[in-house]
């Protein structure tokens, strides 16, 4: 396969000049084997680059400018198309060729290549798990931890209804005894009243015997 460049030698044009000169100058770097056809002096050749333009590559006008560039007769494309693959480091694609091992093309072909392999064995890895789902298992192994800790959950509420009665009784017993000890000082204290008010009327009777007795002397004499 012959890799061609189409370029006008004589041109006028010092834009037309440099991007030939960028073509030839990195196909040269990269050593590929190429011709170049002058279309300035060769009518036969600006007759064929412009035949063979795919017309959707053709500018408004119809004409196309050098530098063309195909690879036999296939149509790459034209300086703009080239400069872009040369930014993405796929020139050999552009032109149709196999990159060299080794060349910054084929290492990111490689690594494109070991994506793609990475995801359909992660995707297999993934269809193998799913098949793995599907073992039955016991519905008495099924959420043990689950069950476990409703289990525990019910006991512990069984313990604290038993032992709120307990708390309870207790609570009310304190409670009795405390009322019946209130009740036993209301007592004491009652017949503690009732003695104090027996001396009081023993006081006072005796008080008014001994007055009687003092007022009955006082007559006699």
């Amino acid at each position: 396969m012959v890799i061609k460049v189409f370029l006008a030698t004589s041109s006028g044009s010092t834009a037309i000049k440099k991007k030939q000169q960028d073509v030839v100058a990195f196909l040269e770097a990269l050593k590929v084997e190429y011709a170049q056809l002058d279309i300035a002096c060769n009518e036969q050749n600006r007759m064929w680059m412009r035949q063979n333009v795919p017309e959707e590559k053709k500018p408004s006008n119809g004409i196309p400018l050098p530098p063309q560039i195909f690879n036999e007769e296939s149509y790459c494309g034209d300086y703009e198309t080239f400069f872009d693959a040369k930014e993405d480091n796929a020139v050999y694609s552009f032109l149709g060729l196999a990159a060299p091992p080794g060349s910054k093309e084929a290492m990111k072909a490689d690594e494109e290549q070991h994506i793609v392999e990475n995801g359909t064995y992660a995707d297999e890895s993934n269809e193998e798990g799913a098949g793995d789902d599907s073992i039955e298992v016991p519905e008495g192994d099924r959420n043990g931890d689950a069950h476990g800790g409703e289990a525990e959950e019910g006991e512990g509420v069984k313990a604290d209804e038993l032992a709120e009665p307990e708390e309870n009784e207790a609570s009310e017993g304190d409670e009795e005894v405390e009322e019946k000890g209130h009740a036993e000082e209301d007592g004491e204290q009652e017949e503690e009243d009732l003695q104090s008010e027996d001396e009081e009327e023993a006081d006072v009777e005796e008080e008014g015997e001994e007055f009687l007795e003092e007022t009955r002397e006082e007559v006699a004499e």
